[in-house]
């Protein structure tokens, strides 16, 4: 992979924008289940990189995982880093993006993970494999956008389209010719291997009088169910078959925005591609758009999001834990900081936007934390992230106190015990404004064994957990004012990131570590750094 700078075009302007190999998106890796793979990434850009591999185990290896100053220090322009990727359980569909900056905006591509040489799909074999990545585009420099984002206090400039394989599609201006068409012939079956790399939206998508039929679920086999449309989070991945059963003709798929925050400023239009039937046909004069839910549908996309299941065949088996060793709450918040001094800022009554987990605003250090803890240099970080929040109130109530807005800033982790059963009860809260989040686990796949509206209730919701088929994912969606509880085992050791898939909540603090420790005389242990780490 050679990072590097290229000129594109789109909304009739041009610009100059981070890639990988000069293309947009960036390439796609296709390997099969339990293979073991080694990608040069070559640093010929202007800026520092990292490159994470989303949703892959890694298992003792978070050396090569990839996020900034969690895992690694920055590629330096004119560096290289060998990274090892190494597939384990994963099967189906995941993603490579930057794990640096806003880069993720441009530098991403699809990871395609076949069954092993020999082994069967559990559904029928569809004909051809189509990565559907859906994105947004900004006319000015993402650098920029970020930096100014930053200084003022407030939310990031909207996008100014989103996008499909790369391209905005024909309701944006200089977009039609060149926007996505994927060629289908009548009675047969694709896979739509749809990805959302966008920076700070979860999306519906969804194509004109077509069903989609689920089929995976962040590297991992659902049980089929059939819907009209799908809602698919920043971080998520989603295997879909797509019938090619209507009459031949053109048919528009498109994305646009969900959102549940009130007074969140998002993009408002929709990006568009076209399946098109290659049969004899007598084309309709305007083919038909999805109808969508409305960007404020709370109940289209979290019904969507919640009826995944599992597969739990006898070839794909699901181990919940059931019985759990280490429980921990925490609240999701955005927060606000009081404006430094001779300072404007753009947040609410004129502080600054900032967010936490349990009301702890992470603080990035200079030296990654997997290098503090392997060397074990003192003062890069602490270990009290707490099993509860430290303030309890009614995290969902209308009308919450300005005092509980402020978090403290600090970089704590969570030491866990290796082999330990986890339960991690996402808690949203109402503080400035509430919000979907999509929390995202490094170094696992998790089972989101519940979910709910307002204050969990530790005695009740678990009564109503799903054990049997719980979906098994690495992103999942915590609703507004309301909560999701995820199942793990402790059994991947090293130092691993656990944060919102929204940038502008990252860019606030609302991400942790966690840190699966071996005990003496285990013989599972984090591997040693590759002889070319990046320096700090």
């Amino acid at each position: 992979m050679q990072v590097k700078e290229a000129s594109y075009k789109r909304l009739c302007e041009k610009k100059t924008i981070l890639t990988v190999n000069g293309k947009f998106p960036g390439p796609t890796l296709k390997v099969h289940r339990g293979e073991t793979i080694v990608v040069d990434v070559f640093n010929r850009g202007k800026y520092n990189i990292t490159i994470h591999w989303h949703g892959v185990r890694q298992p003792r290896n978070p050396w090569t995982d990839g996020p900034e100053y969690i895992t690694q220090c920055p590629i330096q322009p004119g560096s290289s880093f060998s990274q090892k990727v190494i597939f384990s359980k994963e099967e189906g569909t995941l993603w490579w993006h930057a794990h640096s900056g806003w880069f993720r905006t441009t530098v991403h591509g699809a990871i395609i993970i076949y069954p092993k040489p020999g082994a069967p799909y559990p559904f029928t074999k569809p004909l051809a494999d189509v990565p559907i990545i859906l994105g947004e585009w900004w006319k000015e420099d993402i650098v920029k956008i970020r930096q100014d984002f930053l200084e003022s206090g407030g939310q990031p400039r909207d996008s100014d389209a989103y996008t499909i394989n790369g391209q905005p599609g024909d309701l944006y201006p200089c977009s039609k010719q060149s926007m996505l068409k994927l060629e289908v012939k009548h009675g047969n079956t694709y896979l739509l291997r749809i990805i959302n790399a966008a920076l700070n939206e979860i999306l519906f998508f969804g194509v004109a009088k077509h069903s989609l039929t689920v089929v995976g679920a962040d590297a991992c086999y659902t049980k089929p169910f059939t819907t009209p449309y799908i809602a698919i989070a920043p971080g998520q991945t989603m295997d879909c078959l797509l019938n090619a059963d209507q009459q031949p003709d053109r048919y528009y798929m498109a994305a646009r925005a969900y959102l549940s925050g009130a007074g969140v400023d998002f993009d408002h239009t929709t990006t568009t591609a076209m399946v098109h039937y290659v049969d004899p046909y007598w084309p309709s004069p305007s083919p038909d758009l999805p109808k969508l839910p409305d960007f404020n549908d709370t109940s289209a996309a979290l019904n969507c999001s919640y009826s995944i299941r599992s597969l739990n065949s006898q070839l794909h088996s699901v181990a919940v834990p059931r019985v759990i060793t280490e429980r921990i709450l925490t609240t999701v918040s955005v927060n606000t900081l009081p404006c430094p001094a001779n300072e404007t800022c753009e947040g609410p009554d004129g502080r600054r936007l900032a967010a936490s987990l349990s009301n702890i605003s992470f603080v990035s250090p200079h030296i990654d934390v997997l290098e503090a803890y392997f060397y074990q240099i003192s003062g890069v970080f602490g270990q009290r992230f707490p099993s509860f929040p430290p303030t309890v109130f009614n995290y969902t109530a209308d009308a919450l106190p300005v005092e509980l807005q402020i978090p403290r800033k600090g970089t704590q982790a969570r030491v866990l015990r290796f082999n330990s059963n986890i339960e991690i009860v996402f808690q949203g809260t109402n503080l400035v404004a509430g919000i979907d989040h999509p929390m995202h686990l490094h170094g696992f796949s998790f089972y989101v064994v519940g979910w709910g509206f307002g204050n969990f209730d530790a005695q009740k919701d678990p009564l109503n957990y799903n054990l049997d088929d719980p979906q098994l994912r690495n992103t999942i969606i915590v609703p507004k004012n309301g909560w999701a509880a995820i199942r793990f085992k402790a059994d991947n050791p090293g130092v691993w990131f656990m944060h919102c898939h929204f940038e502008r909540h990252m860019s606030w603090g609302m991400e942790t570590v966690f840190i699966v420790r071996s005990g003496r005389g285990q013989t599972q242990r984090v591997l040693p750094p590759p002889p070319d780490m990046p320096p700090c």
